[in-house]
């Protein structure tokens, strides 16, 4: 299977249950995006101390959701892998919880006034050869976060946005729904979804069913890259308790299960499988 092919069977199966409408979405992207995602990454790798940037964590009834921490930290561990230097990006509590095991950043929550140059230190502190966004609120076109819900957020929401509005460097993003960041790049197929849209946008825009699972597709282009089967030691259920046990909650259902936007670990198995597969893996 050519790197063109792959791309597009990781795209067709990443939004094959289509609960939010991401199927609808993928007409208006341009087939290939996790192939282009994926040579950006390989660009950022080339130079030697690559730092990249991942930014995570959507707010949930006082915590954070399972979905985008699993896939920054699958993404996290990947790029470590491959010699870059990573940094989780995201505001309490995760950043709290998680600051003891990986390199975090942590960034303010409910301080609008002052993220672009919260942002602008970071960037020019960082010199980031990548900045990816996985799963984090995006600002809509009155400068206020929402969920899937149209509740305003903006008060639990540390703002992501400027980090990739403000890079000199590539920028990725990762949703699935139309709120979050990136989602800037498909504006006018977002007024098919009910939802209050995210008006940010990206260089490279990758979307899926749930967002965690456009983490593993990247990394399985990347393992066509690699000629190394990168997901190979992952281990989902794993990761999952370990959010679990310091306050994660299911984006949907608001409970502290180890689930994914109401889908249990045995699905992403099972789409990790199935990307093993396509990569020629099993």
């Amino acid at each position: 299977m050519t790197d063109v092919s792959l791309s597009k069977a990781i795209e067709n199966r990443l939004v094959s249950r289509n609960p939010r409408g991401m199927r609808t979405l993928q007409a208006a992207l341009e087939p290939g995006y996790f192939l282009r995602a994926a040579k950006l990454v390989h660009q950022a790798l080339q130079s030697s101390g690559s730092r990249i940037l991942i930014g995570t964590g959507f707010p949930v009834a006082g915590s954070f959701e399972t979905d985008g921490p699993v896939g920054a930290i699958a993404l996290y561990r990947t790029l470590e892998r491959l010699g870059a230097e990573p940094i989780l990006v995201c505001g309490a509590p995760l950043a709290n919880v998680i600051a003891g095991d990986y390199r975090v950043h942590n960034i303010s929550v409910g301080q609008p006034k002052t993220s672009a140059r919260e942002a602008q230190i970071a960037l020019d502190d960082y010199q980031p050869s990548l900045v990816i966004s996985i799963e984090r609120p995006g600002m809509a076109a009155d400068g206020h976060y929402y969920n899937m819900r149209g509740e305003d957020i903006s008060h639990a929401c540390a703002s992501f946005d400027y980090f990739l509005t403000l890079a000199r460097c590539p920028t990725i993003a990762i949703g699935d729904g139309g709120n979050e960041i990136g989602m800037g790049n498909v504006s006018d197929a977002l007024t098919e979804l009910n939802i209050i849209p995210a008006a940010t946008g990206c260089d490279e825009l990758l979307i899926a069913d749930v967002s965690n699972w456009a983490a593993h597709g990247l990394i399985a282009m990347l393992s066509a890259f690699n000629g190394t089967d990168l997901l190979l030691d992952w281990d989902n259920l794993a990761v999952l308790n370990y959010l679990s046990e310091r306050g994660s909650v299911d984006g949907v259902t608001r409970e502290n299960t180890l689930t994914e936007d109401g889908l249990s670990a045995e699905v992403t198995e099972a789409l990790i499988c199935d990307l093993r597969k396509l990569g020629g893996y099993l």
